[in-house]
């Protein structure tokens, strides 16, 4: 097995290749502008320190958010075009997930929680590292105080509203990582990966007008 993992659903666009047993190298740089301009070039910069072809992958592991439209979609092509060429598979895996699983959160419940913008929040809670209790959704915090009140939270969004979440903590971006030991335990216990698809939860901030104003002869 020798998975290459990359994600860009948070400001941080993060790549890193597991090989069955351990992450064998990885990089992250936080840019929330510039995923399309730094994705390649984190690739390329992993498989070198690897001393690794991306021919030698074997599979391919993205994270599928939630997160911003254009942020999300850039790892989201770019792990389908990279499965097509190789002809190789292409897991989803949830951008929360990823993250809970690098949180450094043994026992549960706890939080996990990303910048939505518009004063809102990405996300969800877990009983453990590998599991998920409920979401991924998106709110404001206040609206949800109720339901974290007194757990341990961790991500970005957690650390940016402390009247909600007191108890924040780093990680504040998910690691490509962390998501390929979550992919690479899952896959060697058997369990099947859902297919890459992008958990954008809400729709995107640019719309076509609805109403078009006439402006040539009758």
């Amino acid at each position: 097995m020798l998975l290459l993992a990359l994600d860009t659903a948070t400001p941080a666009v993060t790549v890193a290749l597991h090989d069955g047993t351990d992450v064998i190298a990885s990089s992250s740089q936080v840019d929330a502008r510039r995923h399309g301009e730094l994705l390649l070039p984190a690739v390329d910069r992993v498989l070198t320190r690897a001393g690794l072809k991306l021919e030698a992958v074997t599979g391919i592991v993205v994270g599928t958010g939630p997160g911003p439209y254009t942020g999300l979609r850039v790892g989201l092509m770019t792990a389908d075009t990279f499965g097509l060429a190789l002809g190789v598979p292409v897991y989803g895996v949830c951008t929360l997930d990823g993250l809970a699983h690098g949180a450094g959160i043994e026992s549960g419940p706890f939080v996990v929680a990303t910048d939505a913008r518009r004063k809102e929040v990405y996300w969800a809670t877990y009983a453990d590292p590998r599991t998920r209790l409920t979401g991924p959704a998106v709110d404001r915090p206040a609206d949800i105080a109720g339901q974290v009140a007194g757990l341990p939270a961790a991500g970005a969004g957690a650390l940016l509203y402390p009247d909600t979440f007191p108890d924040a903590r780093a990680p504040e971006h998910v690691s490509a990582a962390s998501l390929a030991s979550l992919a690479a335990g899952k896959l060697a216990a058997g369990e099947e990966l859902p297919a890459p698809r992008p958990l954008y939860l809400r729709r995107p901030d640019a719309q076509v007008p609805k109403n078009y104003k006439v402006v040539t002869p009758k």
